[in-house]
């Protein structure tokens, strides 16, 4: 069950590490710098057992501006947001900007906690409170319960917790289904264990000696010791703040910012399709290609928007845009994100990830690109499932996806994304081409490629009649485009069901071709037949037949003889030689014959039997070999089936 997961956030000296202690007995400053200075630097943890019987998970994070990138990073995965201001200064700059930021990540609920309350008197006090009720307004913190505290003296600090007990009582604690996630914001190393590392569990759940991968390197460990809340567990779910102990991963190899999940559950990216809240307190508009800090869970990345159906965003304004980032991230579709802009380092605005990973870089250069864009993003934002799966096949064309990569794509797994495939699949939407590697492709994106197949055929039975098909491979490669194999089968078994296709060994030809030949081709035939009829067992190379042949284009001749090889009429000896097949198989009789009689044959004998010379009787013994008529054993051979 998914554990709730509760943080503050608030002006640089507003008390909130001081309320944290207060409310849980627990000193959240933990380095010698903190102490010294009075300011919290990283993220704080601590705990706290409710009379409901739960226990969460508290997150303290930093107030000063120059943390912010750190304060960002510790309010991915909150649930319940403790907004904290000051009694004897009010609203403050990174009032708003911790504000800004908790919005942009789509926390959706909290209590107002005004700190201070010894140091001021009760008409400053009732002053500070109405600014805040005027500063929520329209927010989610609108009508969320404000509490004056006392760290000092403890009061209103039982108010707090009875508050908090009551939003956890009312909390929905369902499962947030699929693989397990961890966002690492804390990377350290314990003598005789191994390298740690600390996160808020952000979906499903994980157990010891488990195996999961650091994205995006690609590293993968084995899980051999799991805390929560400093406690010893064998399996951690969703929702917890979580130390893992990783064996088979060195501390120098994890930063913070890494996502650990199992293998196959991320596709790291440099391109990500977003949807953008560009905050309305910007001086300025956002212009394409700008560079700024993108922050996704713990990590914090630069790179460039593109602004994918507009030139520059207007403070206050929404829109798709695509993120070309300088590293790869690793995320699932619905993440929240911040962006700060690169100098002055300021947050302007964040949203959410949609649900692709972007393979390629998105066009914006005509009207016709950005309006595409914006419907996938209408698709990909609030879209059913249904829409989403049909959007995701249909940009991968004739490549369709398997549905490891469409769960990576949609961030639904297992039993989630089968019930999602059904009615697709129920109505023809959606094909499934390979039952194996489960890789789907869009119905209507299949005919076509059936369309093109049977026009490409087609073309080739009326440029080249007297060939009976084309190689399955050189079909496959006569489309032009990068067709998956999985895909090219389907369509090519579906349309050989369906008996407009037939398909003979490597061939592929259309169920009603014949070969033809016009008159021109049946004389040359005929004239080619008699020729190696009457050279006998004498039979010509083929530069002879060729130069003999001289007054026919030469392609025309090398064609009749290949139709002829296919039909059986001539059998192909070497590269070189063709015997006509009422030749050949005679002589193959007559040494099959002789060597029931005697046992075996060598060179002597096939000369003293055929007659033929070195240049023939070489080339045709080979040939017997090579079609397991006869195996050589020294200078003699033998018949196969006496070898068995």
């Amino acid at each position: 069950m998914r554990e709730i997961v509760l943080g503050t956030a608030g002006h640089v000296d507003h008390g909130k590490t001081s309320f944290v202690k207060a409310l849980t007995g627990f000193e959240t400053d933990r380095l010698k710098e903190e102490k010294k200075r009075g300011i919290t630097i990283e993220l704080g943890f601590a705990y706290l057992d409710l009379p409901c019987g739960h226990r969460i998970g508290i997150v303290d994070v930093p107030g000063h501006e120059k943390f912010v990138k750190t304060m960002v990073s510790g309010v991915s995965g909150i649930d319940i947001l403790i907004f904290i201001v000051a009694a004897d200064e009010g609203i403050m700059p990174q009032t708003v900007e911790h504000f800004d930021i908790c919005r942009l990540m789509g926390i959706e609920q909290g209590i107002v906690v005004i700190t201070k309350k010894d140091m001021v008197d009760s008409d400053w006090l009732e002053m500070v409170n109405d600014e805040v009720v005027e500063f929520c307004e329209g927010s989610f913190l609108e009508g969320a319960p404000i509490i004056n505290v006392s760290s000092i003296t403890g009061e209103g600090i039982e108010e707090v917790r009875k508050e908090i007990d009551k939003m956890v009582r009312a909390h929905n604690f369902t499962e947030v289904f699929g693989p397990f996630r961890l966002s690492v914001d804390r990377i350290f190393a314990v003598k005789g264990f191994g390298s740690v590392v600390t996160g808020t569990s952000i979906s499903g759940r994980t157990e010891i000696g488990e195996e999961l991968c650091l994205y995006p390197s690609g590293r993968v460990a084995k899980v051999r010791g799991i805390q929560v809340h400093s406690r010893s567990v064998e399996q951690v779910e969703a929702g917890h703040r979580t130390a893992i102990n990783l064996q088979g991963v060195d501390t120098d190899e994890i930063k913070r910012g890494m996502v650990l999940a199992p293998p196959n559950t991320l596709k790291p990216s440099y391109m990500l399709d977003c949807h953008l809240i560009y905050l309305g307190a910007n001086p300025k508009p956002l212009k394409h290609r700008t560079r700024v800090r993108v922050h996704l869970g713990t990590a914090e990345i630069l790179g460039r928007i593109s602004l994918l159906d507009r030139d520059e965003l207007q403070p206050g304004e929404e829109a798709v845009v695509q993120f070309l980032l300088e590293d790869k991230a690793s995320v699932w579709p619905g993440d929240k994100y911040v962006i700060r802009s690169y100098s002055p380092i300021l947050t302007i605005g964040g949203g959410t990830v949609l649900g692709n990973v972007s393979p390629r870089k998105r066009k914006r250069l005509v009207e016709k690109d950005r309006e595409y864009n914006r419907s996938v993003a209408e698709i990909m934002q609030s879209g059913t499932v249904e829409d989403k799966i049909l959007c995701l096949l249909s940009e991968k064309q004739e490549m369709g996806l398997t549905a490891e990569e469409m769960s990576i794509r949609l961030g639904l797994f297992g039993k989630h994304l089968n019930k999602a495939l059904q009615n697709p699949i129920s109505q023809k939407k959606i094909a499934v081409v390979d039952s194996a590697t489960q890789r789907y492709v869009v119905v209507e994106i299949a005919e076509k490629i059936k369309d093109m197949l049977v026009a490409r055929l087609e073309k080739h039975h009326r440029d080249k009649p007297m060939l009976p098909g084309l190689a399955k491979e050189e079909l496959r490669s006569s489309l032009g485009r990068a067709v998956d194999p999985k895909v090219f089968n389907y369509c090519v078994n579906d349309l050989v069901k369906k008996n407009v296709m037939v398909q003979e060994g490597s061939d592929i030809r259309m169920a009603g071709h014949e070969v033809a030949l016009k008159a021109d081709e049946k004389e040359l035939q005929q004239e080619l037949a008699r020729w190696y009829s009457e050279k006998g067992l004498y039979t010509p190379t083929i530069k002879e037949t060729m130069d003999h042949f001289d007054e026919y284009p030469a392609t025309l001749v090398k064609e009749v003889i290949s139709l002829q090889l296919r039909e059986g009429q001539l059998v192909k000896i070497s590269e070189s030689l063709y015997y006509a097949r009422q030749v050949i198989d005679p002589l193959i009789d007559s040494v099959v014959s002789h060597i029931e009689k005697n046992g075996e044959i060598d060179a002597p004998a096939f000369k003293e039997l055929t007659g033929l010379t070195r240049k023939f009787s070489i080339p045709v013994l080979e040939y017997l070999d090579r079609v397991k008529i006869t195996m050589r054993v020294g200078d003699k051979r033998i018949l196969r089936k006496k070898v068995s």
